[in-house]
């Protein structure tokens, strides 16, 4: 088989599905999608409070290990990632976090040219329905469907955004918009009870265009050059080895391991790694696949004095309600992801926006659904989010269906291992406040007798976990390691782009599925040549003493950590 299209969009996930729909709004653009993944219709990826299912199994799941991490005592991680319509998106934990204006402000100063916050801020506004209606900084008539779930009924949500209050930082109504810093809610993406990934809000919508084809179960092989010109692709589709030509671009929306990957097996990459893995080396780009970053976290979990945590519904009897709930009327426990309250501090008086977020949860339990507690209790998730520590992906060989070499390397820099002491003592300072009395019983994990820096340190190593945020392995910028310039264009080589969050320089100050929606509703507008839309003008919010206090300055309790 052997086809023509003006562009092939090599994955249909939280990036893909915004560009297959943008691209393919020109009636005359002919666009072809390929996705090795099937199809999003399971009951376990519609319900948003099934979310741990699809992202721990293998259906949906390309279930990535990493390396032996050396920084965790050899432990091999779990990488998730998307292999079903909506890819990432639909089996990640639905948070819906932009990160801070000085995020994106920070990738401009490291050469993502165009990329800075007031740049970026129109396309998330262009990205999003929230709820609440449009703003300054908020969009209210975009395809994806923003709420806050069910709005902080659980009364342990608003204890611990009062206990924040007291420990003496900032409360924010919206950390997406004017002010992210801060105890308040947050938010996700789902609409009428269902999660509202990529595949719901941008690609169902399009997949009646005729101009549109989407394969699903089709393994993009590689892409193939003419000299330093991408002219098409190689495919595996029905048990068969296919080529599709592209007259105009070749666009890789695969994702942190998948893109770096298919780039190597393309010949395209760090010209030792290609020789060692076999593959002929076309063209020489050191950085494909280094700058590997992501958020890890803990589990700070404490017992709850009164029986109104989610460890009270965790039987089979009270799974089968909500679920019976979300089917006849998608409303209840079934609708949330139940990351309803959070924060995002400085956890140093010298930082001038956040470096440190909270995910609290009304239930004690891992994140990925296993080894409840016993009894009641409640956990706070927290790392740092601005982590040091770089890591890579390589591939092994060319074939497709061999995954490849993936090391984070973690805690490899002493600022994170740093990070994770502070998170825990700070954690354990606004868990103390007089707001949690009622409800705060004994320090389950890692418990009261872990002090010292040492015990911190060992603690972590055995019990950190990522947060599931990669990013960073197909650089965006405009020196000699980075993969993609300021408009998405591998380095050196002609119609070819990658635009998902391994162009991400940095890791945003949140969960990574806003930012890439918007990165790939910006993209869109550059791939077409369009006017992009003009930057904003909407203020940032920074909080009291930015840059000179570690918080606002209201007391803390007597005999905690004094604020700095």
């Amino acid at each position: 088989m052997s086809k023509s299209f003006d562009y092939i969009i090599i994955g249909a996930g939280s990036a893909g599905c915004v560009l297959a729909n943008r691209l393919s709004e020109d009636p005359a653009t002919r666009v072809l999608v390929l996705e090795y993944g099937g199809s999003d219709k399971s009951i376990f990826i519609q319900m948003p409070t099934a979310l741990s299912i699809p992202m721990n199994g293998t259906k949906y799941n390309w279930k990535y290990m990493t390396l032996p991490e050396p920084g965790l005592d050899g432990r091999q991680v779990h990488c998730p990632r998307g292999k079903v319509l909506g890819g990432s998106s639909s089996i990640n934990g639905l948070v819906y976090m932009r990160g801070h204006a000085r995020d994106f402000d920070e990738w401009e100063l490291l050469g993502a040219r165009g990329w800075g916050y007031a740049h970026c801020l129109p396309y998330f506004q262009r990205a999003e329905a929230w709820k609440g209606g449009g703003d300054e900084w908020r969009g209210g008539g975009g395809p994806l469907a923003t709420n806050a779930g069910n709005e902080m009924r659980n009364p342990l949500y608003r204890a611990f955004v009062e206990a924040g209050r007291e420990a003496g930082y900032v409360t924010t109504d919206d950390p997406n918009g004017h002010l992210q810093e801060g105890f308040g809610p947050m938010h996700m993406t789902v609409k009428d009870g269902r999660r509202w990934s990529t595949a719901n809000a941008y690609l169902k919508p399009a997949m009646s265009r005729p101009n549109l084809t989407v394969l699903t179960h089709a393994m993009t092989r590689r892409v193939i050059l003419e000299g330093k010109r991408a002219v098409g692709v190689e495919y595996d589709h029905d048990g068969q080895r296919h080529v599709a030509r592209a007259a105009r671009e070749v666009l890789i929306a695969s994702g942190p391991i998948g893109a770096p990957h298919l780039l190597q097996r393309s010949g395209i990459g760090p010209a030792e790694v290609l020789r060692k893995a076999g593959v002929e080396v076309l063209h020489d780009l050191p950085g494909v696949g280094e700058n590997l970053q992501d958020h890890s976290e803990v589990y700070i979990q404490y017992a709850c004095k009164e029986p109104i945590t989610l460890n009270g519904k965790m039987g089979l009897f009270s799974r089968f309600l909500i679920g019976a709930e979300w089917v006849l009327f998608k409303r209840g426990l079934s609708v949330t992801n139940h990351f309803e309250s959070g924060g995002f501090i400085r956890s140093d008086a010298s930082l001038e926006w956040p470096d440190i977020q909270f995910h609290f949860l009304p239930a004690a339990m891992r994140y990925d659904g296993k080894k409840p507690l016993k009894g009641h209790g409640f956990m706070v998730l927290t790392g740092p989010n601005k982590p040091k520590s770089r890591g890579h992906v390589r591939l092994r060989s060319a074939d497709p269906y061999e995954q490849p070499d993936i090391l984070f390397n973690y805690l490899s820099r002493e600022e994170d291992r740093e990070g994770f002491r502070r998170c825990l003592r700070l954690t354990r300072e606004i868990v103390a406040q007089p707001a949690f009395d009622r409800f705060r019983g004994e320090e389950i994990a890692p418990g009261q007798e872990v002090q010292s820096d040492d015990e911190i340190d060992a603690w972590v190593r055995e019990t950190m976990e990522s947060t599931y945020h990669p990013c960073g392995t197909c650089r965006m910028g405009e020196d000699a390691m980075a993969v993609v310039d300021s408009t998405l264009n591998v380095r050196g080589i002609k119609r070819l782009r990658v635009i998902d969050s391994s162009v991400f320089p940095t890791e945003p100050n949140a969960n990574l599925n806003a930012p890439t929606i918007m990165l790939a509703e910006r993209a869109a507008d550059i791939v077409r040549g369009r006017p992009l839309l003009a930057p904003s003008n909407a203020p940032v919010g920074l909080a009291p003493g930015a840059g000179k206090t570690q918080r606002s300055g209201a007391p803390v309790r007597a005999g905690q950590v004094p604020r700095r």
